[in-house]
Protein backbone atom coordinates (compact mmCIF):
# COMPACT_ATOMS: atom_id res chain seq x y z
CA UNK A 1 0.00 0.00 0.00
CA UNK A 2 3.01 2.17 0.53
CA UNK A 3 3.54 1.87 -2.65
CA UNK A 4 0.40 3.14 -3.86
CA UNK A 5 0.76 6.84 -1.96
CA UNK A 6 4.53 6.72 -3.72
CA UNK A 7 2.93 6.35 -7.31
CA UNK A 8 0.63 9.09 -6.56
CA UNK A 9 3.70 11.20 -5.49
CA UNK A 10 4.92 10.65 -8.53
CA UNK A 11 2.73 11.99 -10.73
CA UNK A 12 1.80 14.90 -8.10
CA UNK A 13 5.12 16.21 -8.25
CA UNK A 14 5.37 15.82 -11.88
CA UNK A 15 2.59 18.49 -11.99
CA UNK A 16 4.58 20.33 -9.88
CA UNK A 17 7.83 20.28 -12.03
CA UNK A 18 6.41 21.54 -15.38
CA UNK A 19 4.45 24.36 -13.06
CA UNK A 20 7.95 25.58 -11.65
CA UNK A 21 9.22 25.05 -15.45
CA UNK A 22 6.51 26.76 -17.51
CA UNK A 23 8.37 26.89 -20.24
CA UNK A 24 7.68 23.37 -20.69
CA UNK A 25 4.66 23.41 -19.56
CA UNK A 26 3.68 25.64 -22.80
CA UNK A 27 5.62 23.41 -25.45
CA UNK A 28 4.02 19.78 -24.02
CA UNK A 29 0.70 21.57 -24.40
CA UNK A 30 0.98 21.88 -27.96
CA UNK A 31 0.76 17.94 -28.89
CA UNK A 32 -2.44 17.21 -26.64
CA UNK A 33 -4.12 19.82 -28.32
CA UNK A 34 -3.75 18.67 -31.87
CA UNK A 35 -4.33 14.67 -29.86
CA UNK A 36 -7.84 16.47 -28.64
CA UNK A 37 -9.59 18.43 -31.33
CA UNK A 38 -9.19 14.80 -33.48
CA UNK A 39 -10.66 12.46 -30.02
CA UNK A 40 -13.41 15.03 -29.24
CA UNK A 41 -14.80 14.70 -32.76
CA UNK A 42 -14.64 11.05 -32.80
CA UNK A 43 -16.43 10.58 -29.36
CA UNK A 44 -18.88 13.15 -30.76
CA UNK A 45 -19.46 10.69 -33.39
CA UNK A 46 -20.11 7.95 -31.59
CA UNK A 47 -22.19 9.60 -29.22
CA UNK A 48 -24.74 9.76 -32.06
CA UNK A 49 -24.27 6.77 -33.63
CA UNK A 50 -23.98 4.40 -30.83
CA UNK A 51 -28.01 4.42 -30.59
CA UNK A 52 -28.18 3.16 -33.88
CA UNK A 53 -25.61 0.69 -34.01
CA UNK A 54 -26.42 -0.81 -30.95
CA UNK A 55 -29.93 -1.33 -32.85
CA UNK A 56 -27.88 -3.25 -35.73
CA UNK A 57 -26.38 -5.28 -33.21
CA UNK A 58 -29.65 -6.71 -31.81
CA UNK A 59 -32.38 -7.02 -34.82
CA UNK A 60 -33.18 -10.83 -32.89
CA UNK A 61 -34.68 -7.73 -30.30
CA UNK A 62 -36.93 -5.93 -32.64
CA UNK A 63 -39.83 -8.06 -31.40
CA UNK A 64 -39.76 -7.62 -27.98
CA UNK A 65 -42.16 -5.72 -25.89
CA UNK A 66 -41.48 -2.76 -23.71
CA UNK A 67 -39.30 -2.56 -21.49
CA UNK A 68 -36.79 -5.09 -22.23
CA UNK A 69 -36.46 -3.87 -25.91
CA UNK A 70 -35.46 -0.43 -24.53
CA UNK A 71 -33.82 -2.06 -21.67
CA UNK A 72 -31.49 -4.14 -23.80
CA UNK A 73 -30.36 -1.25 -26.11
CA UNK A 74 -30.11 1.29 -23.86
CA UNK A 75 -27.68 -0.87 -21.83
CA UNK A 76 -25.82 -1.85 -24.92
CA UNK A 77 -25.59 2.26 -26.00
CA UNK A 78 -23.92 3.02 -22.67
CA UNK A 79 -21.52 -0.24 -23.32
CA UNK A 80 -20.34 0.65 -26.66
CA UNK A 81 -19.95 4.29 -25.75
CA UNK A 82 -18.17 3.25 -22.60
CA UNK A 83 -15.89 1.01 -24.20
CA UNK A 84 -15.00 3.81 -27.06
CA UNK A 85 -14.14 6.09 -23.99
CA UNK A 86 -11.62 3.66 -22.23
CA UNK A 87 -9.95 3.08 -26.17
CA UNK A 88 -9.88 6.64 -25.94
CA UNK A 89 -8.07 7.68 -22.46
CA UNK A 90 -5.31 4.38 -23.50
CA UNK A 91 -5.24 5.66 -27.06
CA UNK A 92 -5.21 9.64 -26.19
CA UNK A 93 -1.45 9.13 -24.33
CA UNK A 94 0.26 6.88 -27.16
CA UNK A 95 -1.03 9.16 -29.76
CA UNK A 96 -0.12 12.17 -28.33
CA UNK A 97 3.37 10.83 -27.21
CA UNK A 98 3.61 10.14 -30.82
CA UNK A 99 2.42 13.76 -32.23
CA UNK A 100 4.67 14.90 -29.63
CA UNK A 101 7.86 12.52 -29.63
CA UNK A 102 10.15 15.62 -29.72
CA UNK A 103 9.05 17.55 -27.25
CA UNK A 104 8.50 14.68 -24.88
CA UNK A 105 11.80 13.39 -25.52
CA UNK A 106 13.15 16.96 -24.87
CA UNK A 107 11.02 17.57 -21.28
CA UNK A 108 12.31 14.20 -20.04
CA UNK A 109 15.80 14.97 -20.43
CA UNK A 110 15.45 18.05 -18.81
CA UNK A 111 14.03 16.55 -15.67
CA UNK A 112 16.55 13.97 -15.67
CA UNK A 113 18.93 16.52 -15.78
CA UNK A 114 17.74 18.98 -13.06
CA UNK A 115 17.34 15.80 -11.08
CA UNK A 116 21.10 15.22 -11.77
CA UNK A 117 23.01 12.07 -12.38
CA UNK A 118 23.36 10.45 -15.65
CA UNK A 119 20.92 11.90 -18.39
CA UNK A 120 20.79 8.99 -21.03
CA UNK A 121 20.58 9.70 -24.49
CA UNK A 122 19.06 7.00 -27.16
CA UNK A 123 21.60 8.47 -30.14
CA UNK A 124 19.07 7.36 -32.52
CA UNK A 125 17.36 9.49 -35.66
CA UNK A 126 13.85 11.25 -34.88
CA UNK A 127 12.65 8.57 -37.62
CA UNK A 128 13.89 5.69 -35.66
CA UNK A 129 12.48 6.69 -32.13
CA UNK A 130 9.11 7.58 -33.88
CA UNK A 131 9.02 3.73 -35.71
CA UNK A 132 10.34 2.67 -32.19
CA UNK A 133 7.32 4.54 -30.38
CA UNK A 134 4.79 3.87 -32.73
CA UNK A 135 5.50 -0.04 -33.33
CA UNK A 136 5.80 -0.47 -29.04
CA UNK A 137 2.21 1.67 -28.61
CA UNK A 138 0.52 -0.78 -31.30
CA UNK A 139 2.14 -3.96 -29.30
CA UNK A 140 0.42 -2.00 -26.04
CA UNK A 141 -2.85 -1.50 -27.86
CA UNK A 142 -3.20 -4.72 -29.28
CA UNK A 143 -3.02 -6.02 -24.88
CA UNK A 144 -5.47 -3.36 -24.24
CA UNK A 145 -7.52 -4.41 -27.17
CA UNK A 146 -7.83 -7.93 -25.86
CA UNK A 147 -8.88 -6.82 -22.13
CA UNK A 148 -11.48 -4.08 -23.30
CA UNK A 149 -13.24 -7.08 -25.88
CA UNK A 150 -12.83 -9.15 -22.17
CA UNK A 151 -14.54 -6.67 -19.89
CA UNK A 152 -16.73 -5.38 -22.45
CA UNK A 153 -18.17 -9.29 -22.48
CA UNK A 154 -18.08 -9.27 -18.23
CA UNK A 155 -20.28 -6.22 -18.33
CA UNK A 156 -23.00 -7.62 -18.82
CA UNK A 157 -22.96 -10.28 -15.62
CA UNK A 158 -25.39 -8.93 -13.45
CA UNK A 159 -23.97 -6.74 -10.33
CA UNK A 160 -20.01 -7.82 -10.85
CA UNK A 161 -20.73 -6.29 -14.60
CA UNK A 162 -21.43 -2.81 -12.89
CA UNK A 163 -18.96 -2.91 -9.85
CA UNK A 164 -15.82 -4.80 -10.21
CA UNK A 165 -15.24 -4.86 -14.04
CA UNK A 166 -15.49 -1.21 -14.03
CA UNK A 167 -12.51 -0.99 -11.27
CA UNK A 168 -10.63 -3.41 -13.25
CA UNK A 169 -10.71 -1.91 -16.10
CA UNK A 170 -9.64 1.67 -14.48
CA UNK A 171 -6.94 -0.35 -12.88
CA UNK A 172 -6.10 -1.90 -16.58
CA UNK A 173 -6.12 1.45 -18.07
CA UNK A 174 -3.78 3.22 -15.40
CA UNK A 175 -1.49 0.37 -15.49
CA UNK A 176 -1.12 0.75 -19.60
CA UNK A 177 -1.11 4.59 -18.87
CA UNK A 178 1.97 4.51 -16.55
CA UNK A 179 3.83 2.28 -19.32
CA UNK A 180 3.03 4.60 -22.23
CA UNK A 181 4.63 7.23 -20.28
CA UNK A 182 7.48 5.73 -18.64
CA UNK A 183 8.66 4.80 -21.79
CA UNK A 184 10.02 7.85 -22.64
CA UNK A 185 12.26 7.57 -20.27
CA UNK A 186 12.73 3.92 -20.15
CA UNK A 187 13.85 3.75 -23.97
CA UNK A 188 16.32 6.38 -23.66
CA UNK A 189 18.09 4.17 -21.24
CA UNK A 190 18.24 1.54 -23.94
CA UNK A 191 14.96 -0.84 -22.86
CA UNK A 192 12.76 -2.29 -24.87
CA UNK A 193 9.22 -3.53 -24.59
CA UNK A 194 9.53 -6.81 -23.03
CA UNK A 195 12.21 -5.48 -20.43
CA UNK A 196 9.99 -2.12 -19.43
CA UNK A 197 6.62 -4.66 -19.04
CA UNK A 198 9.12 -7.07 -16.82
CA UNK A 199 10.32 -3.92 -14.96
CA UNK A 200 6.60 -2.20 -14.16
CA UNK A 201 5.44 -5.80 -13.27
CA UNK A 202 7.50 -6.03 -10.46
CA UNK A 203 6.14 -2.66 -8.90
CA UNK A 204 2.56 -2.72 -9.77
CA UNK A 205 1.18 -0.81 -7.12
CA UNK A 206 3.38 1.84 -7.60
CA UNK A 207 2.82 2.05 -10.84
CA UNK A 208 -1.13 1.82 -10.06
CA UNK A 209 -0.70 4.42 -7.58
CA UNK A 210 0.66 6.89 -10.70
CA UNK A 211 -1.98 6.00 -13.74
CA UNK A 212 -5.33 4.95 -12.11
CA UNK A 213 -5.63 8.71 -10.88
CA UNK A 214 -4.27 9.63 -13.88
CA UNK A 215 -6.53 7.72 -16.10
CA UNK A 216 -9.34 8.88 -13.59
CA UNK A 217 -8.17 12.61 -14.45
CA UNK A 218 -8.23 12.13 -18.16
CA UNK A 219 -11.77 10.96 -18.44
CA UNK A 220 -12.21 14.82 -17.84
CA UNK A 221 -13.04 16.86 -20.57
CA UNK A 222 -9.74 19.07 -21.39
CA UNK A 223 -7.92 17.69 -18.20
CA UNK A 224 -5.81 15.22 -20.20
CA UNK A 225 -4.46 17.99 -22.29
CA UNK A 226 -3.48 19.96 -19.53
CA UNK A 227 -1.94 16.98 -17.18
CA UNK A 228 0.05 15.42 -20.24
CA UNK A 229 3.49 17.91 -20.00
CA UNK A 230 3.21 17.09 -15.56
CA UNK A 231 2.71 13.48 -16.59
CA UNK A 232 5.58 13.06 -18.89
CA UNK A 233 7.46 14.84 -16.06
CA UNK A 234 6.32 12.61 -13.50
CA UNK A 235 6.80 9.27 -15.26
CA UNK A 236 10.48 10.35 -15.40
CA UNK A 237 10.93 10.78 -11.99
CA UNK A 238 9.23 7.50 -11.49
CA UNK A 239 11.51 5.57 -14.14
CA UNK A 240 14.55 6.48 -12.03
CA UNK A 241 13.24 5.02 -9.13
CA UNK A 242 12.53 1.95 -11.24
CA UNK A 243 16.07 1.74 -12.89
CA UNK A 244 17.20 2.70 -8.93
CA UNK A 245 18.83 6.28 -9.69
CA UNK A 246 16.27 8.07 -7.25
CA UNK A 247 15.87 8.16 -3.89
CA UNK A 248 12.07 8.82 -4.01
CA UNK A 249 9.18 10.67 -4.79
CA UNK A 250 10.17 13.35 -2.82
CA UNK A 251 13.10 14.83 -4.87
CA UNK A 252 10.97 16.03 -6.81
CA UNK A 253 10.65 18.70 -4.99
CA UNK A 254 14.80 19.77 -5.28
CA UNK A 255 14.33 19.54 -9.11
CA UNK A 256 16.26 23.56 -8.62
CA UNK A 257 18.85 22.25 -6.46
CA UNK A 258 19.16 18.69 -8.40
CA UNK A 259 22.68 19.97 -10.36
CA UNK A 260 24.29 20.72 -7.13
CA UNK A 261 22.98 16.73 -5.83
CA UNK A 262 24.70 15.34 -9.24
CA UNK A 263 26.90 13.07 -7.51
CA UNK A 264 23.92 11.36 -5.58
CA UNK A 265 22.97 9.39 -8.82
CA UNK A 266 26.26 8.81 -10.39
CA UNK A 267 26.50 5.50 -8.86
CA UNK A 268 23.59 4.13 -9.50
CA UNK A 269 23.02 0.94 -11.38
CA UNK A 270 20.79 0.61 -14.39
CA UNK A 271 19.24 -2.63 -16.29
CA UNK A 272 21.76 -4.25 -18.32
CA UNK A 273 19.93 -3.49 -21.44
CA UNK A 274 22.48 -1.69 -24.48
CA UNK A 275 22.27 1.22 -25.73
CA UNK A 276 20.72 0.28 -28.55
CA UNK A 277 18.75 -2.60 -28.12
CA UNK A 278 15.61 -0.71 -28.80
CA UNK A 279 16.68 -0.54 -32.27
CA UNK A 280 15.71 -3.89 -32.87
Amino acid sequence: MRDLGAGFGYLINGQRWVARHGRWLGIGLIPGVITLVVYAGALVGLGYGADDLAAWATPFADDWSSPWLGLLRTTLTVLVFAFGLFLAVITFTAVTLLVGQPFYESLSEEVDRAEGGEVPESGLPLWRELWISARDSVRILVRVALYAVLLFALGFVPVAGQTVVPLIGFCVTGYFLAEELTAVALQRRGMVLKDRLVLLRGRRLLILGFGVPLGLAFLVPFVAVFLMPGAVAGATLLARELVGQDDGADDADDADDGAANGGEGEGATLPPAPPHTAAG
